[in-house]
């Protein structure tokens, strides 16, 4: 789990928009990317990133 603190400063690293936190990944629903969450630790590369629909 990532706490407030670190959700209060993480943005988008491609276009700084906020963040949507799930359990197993990082939503930027802005440019409809989806980051990695792996042992509790956000991947927040862009090359990491997956294409986000909007769906689970």
């Amino acid at each position: 789990m990532i706490d407030d603190e670190l959700r209060a400063i993480l943005a988008c690293p491609a276009c700084k928009g906020d963040l949507i936190f799930e359990e197993t990944r990082i939503i930027c629903p802005a440019c409809k990317k989806a980051y990695p969450v792996r042992d509790g630790i956000p991947v927040m590369l862009i090359n990491e990133a997956e294409p986000w629909t909007g769906s689970k």
